[in-house]
């Protein structure tokens, strides 16, 4: 369980520093690794509603950075302002 917990931290902090590469935002490790998973949750959601689906970690990893590349832009558009 804590094995599993690290490695979503990690792809999770994998994920947020891609999409936050992708659109020009930067954070901090663990605001990163949160926006990551929370964004890999929706993508994967998102992917699922939409009958899509990758196999193994270079997918889950591109739908992820979609998810969070997605959550980001909901929170720029509510904030008003760079986020």
């Amino acid at each position: 369980m804590l094995v599993s917990l690290i490695i979503s931290i990690l792809v999770g902090a994998l994920i947020g520093w891609l999409a936050g590469m992708f659109m020009g935002s930067s954070h901090g490790f663990w605001f990163t690794a949160l926006l990551g998973i929370v964004g890999g949750a929706l993508g994967n959601w998102l992917a699922g509603l939409l009958g899509i689906s990758f196999a193994g970690f270079i997918g889950q990893v591109i739908i992820g950075v979609i998810g969070t590349c997605i959550l980001i832009a909901i929170v720029r558009a509510i904030m008003g302002k760079k986020f």
